[in-house]
């Protein structure tokens, strides 16, 4: 479930580099003096966010690798909340009365001058559907965390390989590993405690 879940987060993060390249809003703006101006604002314009949240979900999509458990879990909590946020961006374009104003600031123009606006839906299409696959990567994770309980043996310590050994065997018996751990440690393994 993680790999699925980091392919996802991949996929997310490529989706938002996608959506900050392509056209989100052109505005058009006269001086009175020649031919309308149109400025096309890309989605990294648009929202500056984008690429940022590009590169969280890369570095989410590596945690995955190196965290378990209760941060594992952190991780999934944190994603869910930057897929609510990529959320809001996509739909913001949808749901916003004028984008004209906004627009005309972000090119730089003198909303006097402005003479008219155009939406262009795709990238923020793109940035919701980012956004499902980053709620859908969270969604994975924490099912992951909450059934991998135990770490990996081959990064634990003895003591806790021990601990695991005993409670899967209930005492009876010991692992060589185990005995090696316990002669290194200057116990006899061959003693069990009451």
């Amino acid at each position: 479930m993680i790999r699925v879940g980091q392919l996802l987060l991949v996929v997310a993060a490529i989706g938002l580099w996608v959506a900050s390249r392509l056209p989100w809003v052109a505005v058009q703006s006269s001086d009175g003096l020649g031919q309308p101006k149109t400025s096309t604002l890309n989605g990294a314009a648009w929202s500056n966010a984008l690429l940022p949240m590009a590169v969280l979900l890369l570095a989410a999509a590596v945690a995955g690798l190196a965290v378990r458990g209760w941060l594992l879990r952190v991780v999934a909590v944190l994603l869910g909340v930057v897929s609510l946020a990529l959320g809001y961006l996509g739909i913001s374009l949808f749901v916003m009365p004028d984008v004209g104003p906004r627009g005309a600031e972000l090119a730089q123009i003198s909303v006097i001058s402005l003479v008219g606006s155009e939406r262009h839906y795709g990238g923020a299409a793109v940035t919701l559907g980012a956004a499902v696959c980053c709620l859908a990567a969270a969604v994975l994770l924490m099912r992951s965390a909450s059934s991998g309980r135990h770490t990996t043996a081959k990064y634990a310590t003895p003591a806790a390989r021990r601990s695991a050994a005993r409670a899967e065997d209930g005492e009876a018996t010991m692992s060589e590993r185990g005995m090696w751990d316990a002669l290194d440690e200057g116990h006899d393994p061959t003693e069990h405690p009451r």
